[in-house]
């Protein structure tokens, strides 16, 4: 008797916490999601030190990024899980750290205090939006069929970003791109975990990626893939770049293209990633409408003005997040244990290093096949919305990115629909013809 009366107040806790409803879904699922889901998104603890180290040479310690990528994560994913209890992981985003680093900081000149003083506006602007709904509005004025291509186009990007991290597709100067050296060793091990990652989903295995993971790392080790080079390490102090803002730059012309710039990349690739991970969760209403939408913007936004004060670029809602939501997770204590995996790679970051993207490349494509399932949604009766949807599904991978995926297929929605005459004009949103607009002019400033 007592112990069911603790067993239900532990479950309480857990309900009022993270959402987590004993009825529909398993504290052991939502922990093999999230332990998936940060060993998919692990490799920016890596990645996101290795761009700023550029910057070492002016003065960014690229020991204290690694800190302050590992923090970010950490409390970004916690107010996700806490706040708007869902099951996604933030961390600093791809893209905009090159962004960050090479065009603001060493293209255009500017500090690395300049660029974090960026980010921070753009994150309280981010806040403003949030709460005033201008997010939420957008994200749920989307056509059904966009959100659709959004949800398929995520999962090309997601298969080709594994492809690219497995050496199965690599870069060709005649090309663009060709197949890898499959006897590179490397190549050879994600061929491996490939089909280990696929038998284990195909089986049905609980944690099939998550083991497929960690078995394709173990197997790295003869192959001389994996490396071990120790297990504890002490992080490195933040305080080098932690509040090193420039606030007398903050009212400049200049100023104000790089928030803008931060502010209109990182609101479409959180939109994409939200809602093409909810359509494939089934976390939409019957009108395509994303469960708790206005909260995950909440938490994004308040993550990215979070990170510029730790000192590291724009944090965001990362689509690795697919991984662990295809193994089951539904609730924020999967970000729970995503931020608690970020918490102990302050320490174990040697461990966690270890897995080679060799070994997460696999379970990348497994969900890319997973996520591309949503392209049935789209209304392929409609040729006006299957143009749309289909530039914005190719152009993800093509240009390497969810906003302008997004951005280029309404711009293609607006001009088809315009096309059909009468009918299709009606079916243009208010919302829609500001965003078209808006989009035909950033593409028209960036042509100038």
């Amino acid at each position: 008797m007592i112990e069911q009366v603790i067993g239900d107040n532990k479950m309480s806790v857990l309900k009022k916490l993270f959402g987590f409803d004993p009825e529909q879904h398993k504290v052991r699922t939502e922990i093999v999601a999230g332990v998936t889901t940060f060993l998919t998104m692990a490799y920016i603890l890596a990645v996101n030190p290795g761009i700023f180290s550029a910057l070492e040479p002016l003065g960014m310690p690229t020991n204290s990024v690694f800190t302050a990528t590992a923090l970010a994560a950490i409390v970004g994913t916690l107010v996700m899980a806490v706040y708007a209890k869902k099951p996604f992981g933030l961390a600093p985003g791809m893209g905009i750290n090159a962004f960050f680093v090479f065009t603001v900081c060493l293209g255009m000149g500017y500090s690395w205090h300049f660029a974090l003083t960026a980010v921070f506006v753009e994150g309280i602007l981010f806040i403003i939006l949030s709460l005033f709904k201008v997010r939420e509005l957008i994200a749920n004025a989307i056509p059904a069929s966009l959100k659709a291509a959004i949800g398929a186009g995520i999962g090309l990007f997601i298969a080709f970003i594994g492809l690219h991290n497995c050496g199965i597709v690599v870069d060709d100067q005649s090309t663009l791109i060709t197949l890898g050296d499959f006897g590179n060793p490397a190549t050879l091990l994600s061929l491996i975990g490939l089909v280990i990652c696929g038998a284990l989903v195909v089986r049905e295995v609980k944690g099939g990626l998550l083991w497929g993971i960690l078995a394709t790392a173990l197997i790295g080790i003869p192959l001389g893939v994996t490396h071990l080079n120790g297990v504890v390490s002490t992080p490195p102090s933040v305080a080098p770049i932690f509040m090193k803002m420039e606030w007398s730059s903050i009212f400049t012309p200049d100023m104000f293209i790089v928030i803008f710039t931060f502010l209109f990349v990182d609101l479409f690739d959180t939109i994409g990633t939200v809602i093409g991970v909810s359509m494939k969760t089934g976390m939409v209403d019957k009108d395509g409408k994303v469960d708790g939408v206005g909260r995950m913007l909440m938490a994004d936004a308040v993550a990215t003005t979070t990170g510029a004060m730790l000192g590291t670029s724009t944090t965001t809602t990362y689509v690795e997040s697919a991984a662990g939501v295809i193994v089951g997770g539904r609730t924020g204590l999967t970000a729970f244990v995503i931020a608690c995996c970020f918490a102990l790679s302050l320490f174990f970051s040697p461990l966690f290093l270890a897995i080679p993207a060799a070994a997460t490349g696999p379970a990348l494509i497994i969900v890319g096949v997973m996520m591309f399932y949503n392209v049935t949604d789209i209304n392929w009766e409609d040729t006006s919305e299957t143009i749309a949807a289909f530039v914005t599904m190719i152009m993800m991978p093509l240009s390497y990115s969810i906003s302008d995926g997004i951005m280029l297929g309404i711009i293609v929605y607006v001009l088809m629909n315009v096309c059909t005459g009468k009918k299709g004009i009606q079916k243009i949103s208010p919302t829609i013809w500001v965003l078209f607009v808006l989009f035909v002019l950033r593409y028209v400033q960036k042509s100038l």
